[in-house]
């Protein structure tokens, strides 16, 4: 049977390319066959969706689709140079699709269409980036998004490490949603959905230059069923906010600082596992500014904050949610950790970065 005979036809009618080689090359960048060859048998293979199907230079929506959900877009758009590519729980694809869904759930958002960009350098396996986006594609199926459009770039070795992914996201925020850092009051509770710095001490564990073996997955996935549930509990939740880059002690500073106010922890209610504890005191690093994939800050009124913390719990994304803190009038812009021993530190913002190349 002849190559044309043997290629599949794609949604639309034509014939789709094949990948012959086992790397990426730079012809896959030209903007020729080889590259069409590549995104046809890779990424529009993995993604198929009716957006996706015609192939055009954007995906198209119908305004009224949108507006069945909601009165306001959320978009959104993150960088994802995680090192390495594939870690204990996950990959750079799942990080990437689950990041930005995330990124427009904590807004009160409906995720619905990502964009999908890819850097590549000269000399990647193909074999790899077929796992990638198979990862994608199953993380998007989870968080019930479609990826819609995307962009293929290939650059000389040695011009890029291996593989970046920049997604962009679009979500419909419902009629009378109100989720901001600038509404945390006096009085309200801080919760967070589960255990504290997972996705850091996995990434450290992947890594080959500190050979270490613990016993600790990657935290990242889809958090907008979990906010489904949790506004259905507390339908005016104040704050929320996905703890990544910098942790959960940035997240909090940036909501003592958007609404002048004071955020207090109690030490013992934290969730941290005992192996992400053991790692923290060997490398002396602190588990509240870990990256964290799967994790959010919530704050809520006070007279919900049992019913929100009870949803939580009764979700896959919250079986490990405390209550872990309350607001504050002072003092106004700082987060204060109370230890067990009756006293108290600041938790400042992160100056620099605790891991490189984490997310």
């Amino acid at each position: 049977m002849n190559d044309a005979a043997s290629t599949p036809l794609s949604p639309i009618g034509r014939r789709s390319g094949r990948v012959r080689d086992g790397t990426v090359t730079l012809a896959h960048g030209s903007g020729g066959k080889a590259m069409r060859d590549l995104v046809d048998d890779v990424f529009v293979a993995a993604f198929d969706n009716p957006a996706l199907a015609p192939l055009e230079d954007q995906a198209r929506f119908a305004l009224a689709d949108l507006a069945r959900d909601g009165d306001r877009l959320a978009f959104t758009t993150d960088s994802y140079v995680v090192d390495p590519l594939f870690f204990p729980g996950g990959d750079i694809g799942e990080l990437a699709v689950n990041g930005t869904v995330n990124d427009l759930a904590v807004s009160g958002a409906r995720p619905r269409f990502l964009s999908c960009a890819v850097i590549l350098e000269e000399g990647f396996p193909v074999a790899d980036l077929r796992r990638i986006a198979a990862s994608m594609q199953r993380a998007a199926a989870a968080a019930g998004v479609a990826i819609v459009t995307g962009d293929t770039k290939v650059v000389p070795r040695g011009g890029a490490d291996k593989l970046f992914l920049t997604t962009s996201g679009v979500g419909v925020i419902p009629a009378g949603v109100q989720i901001a850092a600038t509404r945390a009051r006096p009085g309200d509770r801080v919760l967070v959905n589960g255990c504290i710095g997972d996705h850091g001490v996995a990434i450290l564990a992947a890594r080959d230059d500190l050979a270490l073996e613990v016993p600790v997955t990657s935290d990242t996935r889809p958090l907008n069923g979990l906010i489904d549930a949790l506004r259905e509990a507390c339908p005016d939740v104040h704050c929320l906010r996905d703890a990544t880059r910098g942790g959960l002690a940035t997240v909090l500073n940036e909501f003592a600082r958007a609404a002048g106010i004071g955020v207090h922890l109690d030490e013992a209610a934290l969730p941290v596992r005992e192996t992400v504890k053991g790692v923290s005191e060997i490398l002396g690093l602190d588990p509240l500014y870990y990256a964290n994939e799967g994790l959010l800050a919530a704050v809520v009124p006070p007279d919900r904050a049992e019913a929100a913390l009870a949803a939580m719990r009764a979700h896959p994304a919250g079986r490990d949610a405390a209550l872990i803190g309350e607001i504050d009038s002072a003092p106004a812009g700082r987060v204060i950790l109370h230890t067990g021993f009756g006293g108290g530190r600041i938790v400042d913002m992160l100056v620099g970065e605790q891991l490189p190349r984490i997310c």
